[in-house]
């Protein structure tokens, strides 16, 4: 594998790590700007819609330049954004820097994916490239628990200076070690956008949109959630963060070895156990050893969606899988705004902090009577056209036996 993959590699780690940290220190961020804990789920929501416009946006915009140079754009973008939040002096300025670095987001791992590829012999392509997304897996993982720390002892701004010092470590890292390519040629983008005429493809990104946002309806707000019901210290959260991070990893290799071989079955079982854990979280988050498995079983539960649910778009999408994979992509942030928008609802309504829970098993319900839906849906379209291939083929005209007598004159 060469070393440009770890270039891409050390991009994904900070991006992973920027979207999730978050999470773990709302209370501080809360605290210093003087917001509630709802509002400052608002940095959450903010990042995944800049996702939502991004991915397409910047995807589009990469046509036009050199892939390496995009690449190296797109990492300009989230070293500003997260050096504005670090140095923010208000909550708006620190929304509008997570704004900033979401922009980066989707097409660093949409383009990041195809120079990936373009790297290795064509045996080798996807290995190349999940190679480059365990820079995202590690980070939940690694980055996520240790920013958390860091920013819970030393500053949040710190945690957000040091994810800025990562993106010039994958900047030059591009710059030095990725070889130049060309851009890429014959993209159209009237024939990407046919792809999302096909309901299929909606359904789908449908189904990305509530299935992951029912993960993080519960996940947002886990900080609060674990210190004022289960009753662990501040201090817990990073270890609690490392907890869901390797359900992460388990999850995201499980639904990625099954997606092949069942596609639809294993979004069954995912969806419908991840609504049930979800459910059963509001009860389990009273107890602090519960609380922890139950942690560790969304990130598991949540990223054995994540396999099957792209490959599901990919599928569908013939053609045109550039656009619509960043599409999805920001389908999955989509599904983290929403989420985490609607868990801060219902906390600010009085109903606790475990409610955003109940409001994450309905998603995940929702996106499991989805993926039913589509499969009904493909299984009628499969019987149609079989029916109409079947009326359309003309009748073969009838073979009448020819008596000997017949034969027998016809050579005379």
């Amino acid at each position: 594998m060469p070393l440009a993959l770890l270039a891409l590699a050390i991009g994904a780690f900070g991006i992973g790590t920027t979207e999730f940290v978050i999470m773990g220190l709302l209370p501080e961020v809360a605290g210093d700007f003087g917001v509630s804990i709802p509002t400052a789920g608002l940095l959450v929501t903010g990042y995944a819609l800049g996702v939502v416009l991004g991915a397409p946006l910047m995807t589009v915009l990469g046509t036009k330049v050199s892939r390496k140079r995009m690449l190296m754009l797109l990492m300009g973008l989230f070293i500003a954004g997260n050096l504005l939040s670090a140095l923010a002096p208000g909550f708006t300025v620190m929304l509008i820097g997570r704004v900033v670095a979401s922009l980066a987001h989707g097409a660093f791992f949409g383009i990041g994916s195809v120079v990936a590829a373009d790297l290795v012999a064509p045996d080798k392509k996807a290995g190349a490239i999940a190679m480059m997304f365990t820079g995202l897996t590690v980070a939940n993982v690694v980055g996520v628990p240790l920013g958390t720390f860091v920013g819970q002892s030393v500053g949040w701004r710190v945690t957000f200076a040091l994810v800025a010092a990562l993106g010039v470590v994958g900047l030059a890292g591009i710059a030095k070690l990725v070889p130049d390519m060309p851009k890429p040629q014959g993209v159209h983008l009237r024939h990407e956008l046919a792809a999302f005429k096909n309901a299929q493809v909606l359904l789908a990104m449908a189904m990305t949109v509530l299935g992951f946002g029912g993960v993080f309806a519960a996940i947002t707000y886990i900080a609060p959630m674990m210190t004022h019901v289960a009753g662990f210290a501040d201090g817990s959260v990073t270890w609690l963060l490392v907890l869901f991070g390797l359900g992460m990893v388990g999850g995201n290799l499980i639904g990625g070895k099954y997606a092949d071989r069942a596609l639809m079955p294993m979004l069954y079982i995912s969806l419908g156990a991840l609504a049930v854990v979800l459910a059963l979280f509001t009860l389990t988050a009273q107890n602090k050893i519960l609380a922890a498995v139950t942690i560790a079983l969304i990130g598991a539960l949540g990223f054995a969606t994540v396999p099957p649910l792209q490959k599901r778009v990919l599928d569908q999408a013939h053609g045109a899988p550039t656009l619509a994979s960043a599409v999805n992509i920001g389908a999955f942030n989509l599904g983290n705004a929403l989420s985490a928008w609607l868990g801060g609802i219902v906390i600010a309504a009085g109903f606790g902090y475990t409610s955003p829970n109940w409001v994450g098993a309905a998603l995940a319900a929702a996106a499991l009577l989805l993926a039913v839906l589509s499969a009904a849906l493909e299984r009628r379209d499969r019987a149609t056209d079989s029916t109409v291939v079947t009326g359309a083929m003309p009748a073969a005209p009838a073979v009448q036996a020819v008596p000997a007598e017949q034969r027998a004159a016809a050579h005379r």
